[in-house]
């Protein structure tokens, strides 16, 4: 698309719901991806909680639903290594080219956080992952831990446990942070272990994960679990850094925004996980998505 009017620059539910919008309100809307559609959800297996849906539907199924449905109304997919914002004029620029759009919504997500533990990214892919559904397969049958005690963290223990022969479910306090529901189907299943209480303190093994050290936080005690594969899910860290210094961001590096979703440049909004919320869900997204782009049009509208 060689002159878009919107730009939305990330293909997880906020980016592909701002394009159906923004596509079906009638302007040329290009989505740029440096991934694959899907965003976070296509790290999940399934999904249970998103509306209109009686049986868990396949993530993956879903996000590509929605990728049709864009691509239906006329939004055009493009991925690309790399993209920064410019302003006045507005510029997006990529590996690929620079366009300047009319509008654009910063939809780019986030990436799981680190343990910063030595020897992490020297194991990671080689027992240390950071996504069940896409490593999951490779330890059947084998001793694998979970950290983190949101709902990421237990839906995918509760994952592995399908696969694996037993999963260590270790978190920081004695409660979870997760939904009730996904608690209560984590403790029936009898091979899962809670590790409560406890940090995970390092990682044993040179070439491949061996065993991890967790420390409790009560008493300071250490010790070596056994475990072929070691998942982590502590957190986000959104994707800003190629909009840093131009849009004005929190400590923690998401966009900050106003109840329209405008960030504190003219024209430029910002939906999804990667903006400042107290809830990231796919139904929260996709809602962002669509008044991200109709707030869009509304801008685009007055220019002209």
């Amino acid at each position: 698309m060689d002159n878009p009017e919107v730009v939305v620059v990330g293909a997880g539910p906020a980016g592909l719901t701002a394009g159906i919008y923004s596509a079906r309100a009638g302007h040329a809307t290009l989505i740029l991806e440096r991934a694959m559609p899907g965003g976070q959800v296509a790290n999940t297996p399934e999904v249970e909680n998103y509306p209109g849906f009686v049986e868990p539907v396949v993530a993956v199924e879903l996000t590509q639903a929605m990728q049709g449905q864009a691509e239906r109304h006329g939004a055009e997919i493009k991925l690309v290594a790399a993209a920064a914002l410019r302003t006045d004029p507005l510029v997006v620029e990529t590996s690929d080219g620079s366009h300047r759009p009319d509008a654009v919504i910063i939809a780019s997500g986030v990436r799981s956080k680190e343990l910063d533990l030595p020897g992490e990214k020297k194991l990671r892919g080689r027992g240390v992952s950071y996504c069940a559904v896409c490593d999951g397969a490779f330890f059947k049958g084998r001793e694998v831990a979970v950290v983190g005690g949101g709902d990421s963290a237990l839906d995918e223990a509760l994952y592995l446990a399908g696969i694996c022969s037993k999963v260590y479910l270790i978190h920081r306090r004695d409660e979870f942070r997760a939904v009730k529901a996904a608690e209560v189907r984590v403790r029936a299943r009898n091979n899962i272990e809670l590790v409560l209480s406890h940090v995970v303190s390092a990682l044993r093994g040179t070439g491949r994960l061996e065993a991890v050290e967790v420390e409790s936080r009560k008493d300071g005690a250490k010790r070596d679990i056994p475990v072929a594969g070691l998942f982590v899910y502590v957190g986000s860290v959104p994707h800003t850094d190629w909009c840093r210094g131009v849009i004005e961001l929190d400590d923690a590096g998401f966009v900050l925004c106003n109840d329209r979703l405008a960030t504190n440049v003219p024209g430029v909004f910002v939906a999804g996980d990667v903006r400042v919320s107290r809830l990231r869900q796919i139904a929260t997204a996709v809602g962002d998505g669509a008044l991200a782009a109709m707030m869009a049009h509304e801008y685009i509208t007055g220019l002209h």
